[in-house]
C-alpha cells in the first residue's frame, strides 16, 4: 500500500489533494509541519509526500521552495486543487457570537476581504485549516470559528456559517508530489530546476537565454535568498519539456556552463485540476 505524508489534520486541503492524486486505496499520513513531510519522504524511498507550492491568489509557499533545496527528493507529479473556504463553528452558534476566527495564514490571506468585514472579531493564524476546525471542536469553543474546507466541517461536526469566503473564487493551489525515486521521465512534459548565477552583469539574462534561444517555454520563475550567502539568490524555474528531449538536454548543459550551480528538481506530467 502506498503511504503519502501531508501537512495538517484530516480534512486539510493537502489530504484532499493526496486522495485525488493517489486514489482511495492510499494510506494518508498527517504530519504537523512541511518539514516533517519532506523528512518522511526522504527516509522512505517507497513512499511519498505531497505539499502545496503556490496559490493562484496568495502566491508561493516559500518554505517549501527552501525545503526542496535541502532534501534530495524529486518532484514526480503535480495537482491543482480548487480551494473553497468556508467559515464554520459549533452547531447552533450564530455568527454574532463569534469573537475569533482561526485558520492557516495562507487561508486567512485568501479571504482577507471577508474577514475585514467582521467587526470586533480577532483573526488568528493557526498551523492548519483543518487543525483550526479540530481545535474548536476539541475545546468546545462557542466564541470562535474556523476557515476551512467543507470536508473539515464534516470531519469535526461543525456547521458552515458562510460559504465561499475566499476573496477570489478562481482560487487554486498547486501541489507537488515528492519521492526519493525520480518519476517516469519519458512521460514528463514539465521540468523543474534551481540554479544560481555568477555575480556579474547580465548573468541572469544569459542563463534564461539558453531556453529562449531553443524556444523552450518558461512556465514560472521564482527567486529565493541563498541561505548563508547574503544578497545572493537562487532561481527556481519550471519549463515545458522533458530532460529526455534533445533541446532540453542542450539547454541544461549550456546552463551549467553559465551558472555556479544547477540542479534538476524533477520531471513530470502536467497536473490535472480538481474541484474541491
Amino acid at each position: 500500500m502506498v503511504t503519502v505524508a501531508y501537512q495538517g489534520e484530516p480534512g486539510a486541503f493537502s489530504e484532499e489533494a493526496a486522495r485525488a492524486f493517489f486514489g482511495p486505496k492510499a494510506r494518508l499520513l498527517p504530519k504537523e509541519s512541511f518539514k516533517d513531510v519532506f523528512e518522511f519522504a526522504s527516509r522512505h524511498p517507497e513512499q511519498y509526500g505531497i505539499v502545496p507550492i503556490e496559490n493562484s491568489v496568495y502566491g508561493s509557499v516559500h518554505q517549501n521552495y527552501d525545503l526542496l533545496l535541502r532534501h534530495k527528493l524529486s518532484i514526480v507529479g503535480e495537482l491543482k486543487l480548487r480551494i473553497q473556504l468556508h467559515l464554520m463553528a459549533l452547531p447552533k452558534v450564530p455568527l454574532g457570537k463569534i469573537r475569533s476566527v482561526y485558520s492557516h495564514s495562507q487561508a486567512l490571506g485568501q479571504c482577507e476581504e471577508y474577514l475585514r468585514s467582521l467587526k470586533g472579531v480577532s483573526i488568528v493564524a493557526y498551523y492548519d485549516t483543518a487543525g483550526a476546525a479540530k481545535m474548536i471542536r476539541d475545546q468546545d469553543r462557542h466564541d470562535a470559528a474556523a476557515v476551512a474546507s467543507v470536508r473539515a466541517a464534516r470531519t469535526y461536526g461543525l456547521s458552515v456559517l458562510k460559504r465561499n469566503v475566499e476573496s477570489n473564487h478562481r482560487n487554486y493551489t498547486r501541489f507537488i508530489v515528492l519521492s526519493r525515486k525520480p518519476g517516469l521521465v519519458k512521460r514528463a512534459r514539465k521540468t523543474s530546476l534551481v540554479f544560481a548565477v555568477n555575480d556579474e552583469p547580465g548573468a541572469l539574462f544569459k542563463a534564461l537565454a539558453v531556453f529562449a534561444l531553443r524556444e523552450i517555454n518558461m512556465l514560472k520563475i521564482e527567486s529565493r535568498p541563498h541561505v548563508g550567502k547574503p544578497w545572493e539568490y537562487l532561481f527556481y524555474l519550471d519549463i515545458e519539456g522533458s530532460p529526455m528531449e534533445r533541446t532540453v538536454q542542450q539547454a541544461l548543459s549550456h546552463l551549467g556552463e553559465l551558472t555556479s550551480f544547477v540542479r534538476v528538481l524533477g520531471a513530470y506530467p502536467f497536473g490535472t485540476t480538481i474541484k474541491s
